[in-house]
């Protein structure tokens, strides 16, 4: 009895990790959507900066360690407030989407 319930707790465990990874792939992919919609033309498709615009405002590089370092929160508040010459996203884009940006730069620097 007991060996049966830890392995059901073990594939229950199993299980939640799975769909972890699916819900992360799948707010990855919409926030390269929303990325490639909203960002590309300042930040490039790539998140390196180096399109006319991203040159003339000076963006940075989102693969690099600066943007990184920033927490999830310092992320969403410059995509939710703008920062700079950068437009505020708040009342365009919904908290659930700003947090698919949010996941998409995170893959961006794990590529770099």
């Amino acid at each position: 009895m007991m060996t049966m319930l830890k392995n059901d707790v073990t594939a229950a465990l199993f299980l939640m990790i799975a769909l972890a990874g699916i819900a992360s792939a799948e707010s990855g992919a919409a926030g390269k959507d929303i990325f490639t919609a909203k960002c590309a033309v300042c930040h490039g498709a790539d998140g390196s900066g180096q399109t006319s615009i991203g040159k003339n405002l000076k963006v940075r590089d989102l693969h690099s360690p600066d943007v990184q370092k920033q927490s999830d929160a310092d992320l969403k508040a410059v995509i939710s407030k703008g920062k700079g010459r950068m437009p505020a996203f708040r009342g365009k884009l919904k908290e659930e989407q700003i947090e698919q940006l949010v996941s998409f730069i995170r893959e961006l620097g794990s590529q770099k």
